[in-house]
């Protein structure tokens, strides 16, 4: 009697079953394959088409013949398309299923083994959908998980390569070790490896933010180096959720809400080097984009002469700071080094015999010896709290983050007229627009008139690579539009243009700061107590030699310090 015929054995699982009465394996065969399969932990049918008994395609038909189930060809399939965030990864990768559609309480669930009752029955009460079994071939099932998902780690290792020395500091290991039971597969090696990376080449490259970025189809990494935005690498797309896990836990985030941004800290190691990393998460259409800063403590210790400030400007500024009382404002947009700069000159006054006190919104560098408090507005923790609590606490120099409305500005120029030392910031275009801005949010040019002492505006301009910049030859009307005086272009210096080498980013490396500092002169406070305009006040400053940003950026031209490109880029005409 032929072996093809036999009975089946009765203990041979379904799908063995079928194929034994299809007359595609023999019952020896499907025993001896049905225990190696239980031996390697592996499925039948693994063990079926590993060992070449019979073809993925026969084996599809078969299924779908005997179960009276639809069969579909995944190369037709864009796997791009398929619908997202109806299943976890976790459950797909353990029972080997794709998401195929959903229609009204339907979810067409593409499988190569129809008999397995148990996926069904976790994928029904893990979606609350009825799931309908498509048969699809078992290699290229395979194909697609690893695609989406398997091999999403192997990109990530070639992406990561090597062993790195980065480790969380004691209180963040705490809480991720809080946040375990929460994020069981946060800890996922490749992930966890791949931010350390990102982290570490973010520092090495001197970048100052990460941006982590899921689109609909890829998902995108970009530094911000020296000012400027580069794409950096695109990690597999089904990293996406662990590595925002991964982030939330050691920035004590809540992992389970994406739905609201939300804000937090880091402190890693980076060899004995602590790093500060401020971290935003902002929902999008196609997932969490997420935000990390660099906060390193060592930019505020660089001291004045390092940010770039010219011989009389720099004497204006630590006259100011000197003072016993008044205001000092820093003004520029997001970006600008307002509170590098800030912090330096706090870091000037830090004596054991000065009480300092600064209420920021976050706190971004952690400097010893400095009282910091971080603006919490749902405890009812504002800039105007704070700064009511301050002047109780015997300050003789006061930081605010920013000043961003009347009740904030009058309680800081009255604690700048009764004996303190101010500092805070304004987002406007240059020094002379401070002033009327301050008088639109309300404040009485009297007050205004008798407490601010000085204004800084200030932009950064990347700086050129002293390894490649090259001298360039511009007209001479160029220039005279762009600002240079008739005695400026007379031949006897040279501009120089980048050019880029191995060693900068597009012949850049670094950035300078370009500052306006506007001490508050006697006239200057007659102009806005006659409520003169921004204009008036810009004539004035002039007139006693303050040079505006473009000129600043004109002079570090003048050094072969930036390029006139670049100065036109961030200053105003």
């Amino acid at each position: 009697m032929d072996t093809l015929a036999e009975a089946p054995n009765p203990t041979l699982s379904g799908v063995a079953r079928v194929l034994v009465n299809a007359g595609k394996l023999n019952p020896k065969t499907a025993e001896d394959l049905a225990k190696q399969a239980k031996e390697k932990r592996t499925s039948f049918i693994a063990a079926v088409i590993a060992a070449g008994a019979v073809s993925s395609i026969d084996l599809a038909h078969a299924l779908s013949s005997a179960f009276s189930l639809p069969l579909m060809d995944l190369t037709a399939v864009d796997a791009q398309r398929l619908p997202k965030g109806l299943l976890e990864a976790k459950l797909t990768a353990q029972y080997q299923v794709v998401v195929l559609g959903k229609r009204g309480s339907r979810l067409f669930v593409g499988g190569a083994d129809p008999t397995d009752q148990e996926a069904l029955e976790r994928i029904k009460f893990a979606t609350q959908l009825t799931p309908e079994w498509v048969v699809v071939e078992h290699d290229k099932l395979t194909k697609l998980l690893e695609a989406s998902g398997a091999s999403a780690s192997e990109a990530l290792e070639n992406i990561v390569g090597g062993e790195f020395e980065f480790d969380v500091s004691e209180e963040d290991t705490t809480t991720q070790q809080e946040s375990a039971d929460v994020a069981t597969d946060v800890e996922d090696a490749p992930v966890v490896r791949f931010l350390q990376k990102m982290l570490i080449d973010a520092i090495n490259m001197r970048a100052s933010d990460l941006h982590f970025e899921p689109y609909e189809l890829s998902y995108r990494v970009r530094f911000r180096v020296d000012g400027e935005l580069r794409e950096i690498t695109q990690p597999p797309i089904a990293i996406k959720d662990k590595l925002a896990s991964r982030i939330k836990v050691i920035s004590r985030l809540d992992i389970a809400e994406k739905r609201v941004p939300q804000d937090g800290r880091m402190k890693l190691k980076f060899g004995n080097r602590p790093i500060d990393f401020r971290v935003s998460t902002l929902p999008t259409l196609f997932g969490e984009k997420i935000v990390i800063r660099i906060l390193d403590p060592s930019s505020a210790k660089l001291g004045i002469d390092a940010l770039g400030y010219e011989k009389d400007e720099k004497d204006r500024l630590m006259k100011a700071i000197q003072r016993p009382y008044g205001m000092i404002l820093v003004t520029g947009p997001t970006g600008s080094g307002k509170t590098v700069s800030l912090y330096t000159c706090l870091n000037l006054l830090n004596q054991p015999g000065v009480n300092i006190s600064t209420v920021e919104d976050p706190a971004e560098i952690n400097l010893p010896g400095i009282n910091q408090v971080n603006v919490n507005d749902k405890a009812g923790l504002t800039f105007s709290a704070a700064l009511k609590a301050f002047l109780r606490q015997d300050p003789d120099v006061i930081m605010v983050g920013e000043i961003r409305d009347l009740e904030t500005a009058d309680i800081a120029i009255k604690a700048a007229q009764t004996g303190h030392m101010v500092m805070s910031t304004l987002h406007t275009n240059d020094a002379p627009t401070t002033l009327t801005r301050l008088r639109n949010m309300g404040v009485a040019p009297f007050n205004i008139a008798s407490s601010v002492i000085l204004i800084t505006a200030q932009r950064l301009a990347r700086r050129l690579c002293e390894n490649c910049k090259t001298p360039a030859t511009y007209p001479r009307e160029a220039m005279l539009r762009a600002g240079f005086k008739e005695a400026d272009v007379d031949g006897t210096w040279k501009p120089y243009r980048a050019v880029g080498c191995t060693s900068c980013n597009n012949g850049y490396k670094g950035r300078v700061g370009l500052y306006q500092v506007m001490p508050i002169s006697d006239d200057i406070q007659r102009i806005i107590l006659a409520d003169g305009s921004a204009m008036d006040i810009a004539a004035q400053a002039h007139k006693e030699g303050v040079r505006d940003l473009r000129q600043a950026g004109l002079a570090k031209v003048k050094l072969g310090v930036t390029t006139l490109e670049e100065v036109i880029s961030v200053t105003n005409e």
